[in-house]
């Protein structure tokens, strides 16, 4: 099977970290577009979801110590989107016309500077509803459990 690109939001990483009801399908979407793109701000989001576990009691300290090394994995392989004028004002706009946080619309936003601003074809892997319906009405292909991965 050829590995394809997809964005990865932070949301659909933190199940190929950790043990949640979605890892299963979320490695499975990871063996088919496991080239990763990332917003930039993602390792850390994904950090402060994962302490967020931990202090909910999901697992303990060296659970969380065995995500975060699995997250910094993962890393080491993702190709990053920046901090540019050009996502800052993209995740503005998106602000204007879309339903969405503000950390939702720089992730976004990244994801549309990774791809130049076409998203048809392009793939955008997300759990948060609320993002996947933007991505989507951007025209993105959304991968999550909103689309039955």
């Amino acid at each position: 099977m050829k590995i394809e690109t997809a964005f990865w939001d932070t949301s659909a990483l933190v199940p190929l970290c950790c043990q949640q009801s979605a890892s299963a399908e979320a490695r499975q979407v990871a063996r088919r577009y496991g080239r990763m793109v990332v917003w930039w701000c993602t390792r850390v989001e994904a950090c402060g979801a994962l302490a967020r576990l931990r202090r909910e009691g999901a697992f303990g300290e060296n659970g969380f110590q065995q995500t975060v090394a699995r997250l910094l994995a993962l890393s080491r392989a993702w190709l990053e989107v920046l901090p540019t004028e050009s996502v800052r004002e993209g995740a503005e706009e998106l602000l204007a016309r879309r339903m969405i946080r503000a950390a939702d619309a720089l992730q976004l936003a990244a994801a549309l500077v990774w791809c130049q601003g076409r998203p048809q074809r392009r793939v955008f892997v997300c759990l948060d509803q609320r993002l996947a319906t933007a991505a989507a009405q951007t025209g993105f292909e959304v991968k999550g459990p909103a689309t039955g991965w």
